[in-house]
């Protein structure tokens, strides 16, 4: 079963701290090695982004930064994970990782299943 994990928190925290980006390396590589980690990625920031909005019929587009946003997806994963509550201790260990090495970063990680996904 696949799963998208998206990671959101404000964008202003700063860089992650390196025992952080170490810790992630090694997250990230043994769970392509394991399998369980299908693809993953950073984004960029929402000043370069643009959004899309359909309303009333209209299509409006907008420029970043979103200054209404309090937080913003930063990353995402797809995952290959046997259950929901998989998908749960997977992001529960991701989180865990960023509260040891990142004491002070504030956000969430949201796991939602995928019901379709193009090759």
């Amino acid at each position: 079963m696949r799963f998208l994990s998206m990671v959101k928190s404000a964008e202003n925290q700063g860089p992650a701290p390196q025992a952080l980006q170490d810790a992630m390396a090694k997250l990230v590589a043994d769970s392509l090695k394991d399998g369980t980690l299908v693809q993953t990625g950073g984004l960029g920031a929402s000043s370069s982004g643009v959004r899309v909005r359909s309303a009333g019929g209209k299509l409006t587009v907008i420029d970043g930064p979103y200054t209404e946003a309090k937080e913003v997806v930063g990353g995402y994963a797809v995952l290959e994970l046997k259950s929901r509550q998989e998908a749960i201790e997977v992001a529960v260990a991701f989180m865990r990782l960023h509260s040891e090495h990142w004491p002070g970063w504030e956000g969430e990680c949201e796991i939602r299943p995928l019901v379709f996904l193009a090759p």
